[in-house]
């Protein structure tokens, strides 16, 4: 091995060991974009507006959670929680919006997809507010 390979390599090989060499990945996966993520594994159920698809809309989930929780990293982790493993305990979807499409499928996506795209559809509604829907209340619009 020559002189210039051996600067190349001690190059390469402090690089690697490096703080910053965590850096690059971190960013690469802190990276991944909620909303393609959205359209490739939610959009075939959950429009992201009204009227919906075989879903609740995005929109309004994103209002009901903003109602909820005030805190935006504790909403966006709760979402992704349930998200990953959907359950009557973890919802907070309007009771009527459950009666009238049922539980939702658990997604099977990686953590950092899971918070990408709970991060976006927390992003779709900064005002926690939402009209109520032509049912205005009550419950005439659930499938039976």
């Amino acid at each position: 091995m020559n002189h210039v390979e051996k600067i190349l390599l001690s190059g390469l090989l402090l690089g690697l060991s490096s703080p910053m060499s965590g850096a690059f990945s971190q960013t690469a996966s802190a990276a991944v974009d909620g909303k393609a993520v959205f359209d490739k594994n939610c959009s075939v159920c959950h429009s992201v507006a009204p009227p919906p698809k075989s879903a609740p809309p995005i929109i309004p989930i994103s209002a009901r959670y903003h109602q909820k929780i005030s805190s935006r990293s504790e909403g966006i982790k709760r979402m992704a929680a349930f998200i990953k493993s959907p359950s009557e305990d973890k919802v907070l979807a309007d009771p009527q919006a459950i009666a009238r499409f049922g539980m939702m499928p658990p997604v099977p996506l990686g953590d950092g997809e899971l918070t990408a795209v709970a991060t976006w559809v927390w992003d779709q509604n900064s005002s926690g507010k939402w009209g109520q829907g032509p049912g205005a209340g009550r419950g005439d619009c659930i499938k039976q």
